[in-house]
């Protein structure tokens, strides 16, 4: 899953909207943002296989340090550690609700991946496979964005229109992932994915500020 990830981000900020939006987009897809320099490391390990499922052609064969259903878990506390040292020590609610949006992705991953999430180490692997079928995975990405888009719109003001759009952009770019060429390399795909999650998370961070209040004359 790419796009959709980013709907628990919304939804989180409505839970608590203490959180910096941009924060959650950043947790939401941690165990990526982990994953790419580690394949670029080459500590991690993923192929380029066109066809080994219907809507992405990458084989993850190796991952165990940042997708294994333990080292979720461990990202996850260590997130919810950062980020209530971050506030100095208060906000604890806030801290499980980005210890939850960093466990989220393991999830959905897990409806979406075929079997190649471990569930330790590089054993055990598990996954629904819903990429063997494009459509509905691709309905998921946005049902999952749009729903959370729509509950954070219940609750916060400001530049709904400009963050939409955003979620619309985001949605062409996940087509593109799903029906457009493969990435020409494993590590070349592990760049692109980390530049993304960069400037989406820089984009929603100049989105979610408020424009400033006109003085009255």
């Amino acid at each position: 899953m790419f796009v959709g990830h980013y709907g628990v981000s919304f939804a989180a900020k409505k839970a608590d909207p203490t959180v910096p939006l941009w924060v959650l987009f950043v947790a939401v897809q941690l165990l990526d943002v982990a994953w790419a320099p580690f394949v670029l490391l080459g500590i991690e390990k993923v192929r380029i296989v066109p066809g080994i499922t219907a809507s992405n052609p990458l084989d993850l064969y190796y991952m165990p340090y940042t997708h294994s259903l333990v080292a979720a878990l461990l990202w996850s506390v260590a997130a919810l550690v950062v980020y209530r040292l971050a506030a100095g020590g208060s906000g604890a609610k806030a801290g499980l609700i980005v210890a939850a949006a960093v466990f989220s992705h393991w999830v959905l991953d897990f409806i979406v991946h075929r079997p190649d999430l471990p569930l330790y180490d590089d054993s055990a692997k598990v996954g629904l496979g819903l990429w063997n079928h494009p459509t509905a995975a691709f309905g998921l990405e946005a049902a999952v964005l749009f729903v959370g888009m729509w509950l954070y719109f219940r609750t916060a003001a400001g530049r709904r229109g400009a963050i939409g759009a955003f979620g619309l952009l985001m949605l062409a770019i996940q087509a593109y992932v799903f029906f457009g060429p493969p990435p020409v390399s494993d590590r070349a795909a592990a760049a692109t994915a980390l530049g993304a999650y960069a400037v989406f998370a820089v984009i929603i961070r100049v989105l979610e500020r408020r424009p400033p209040v006109a003085a009255m004359p």
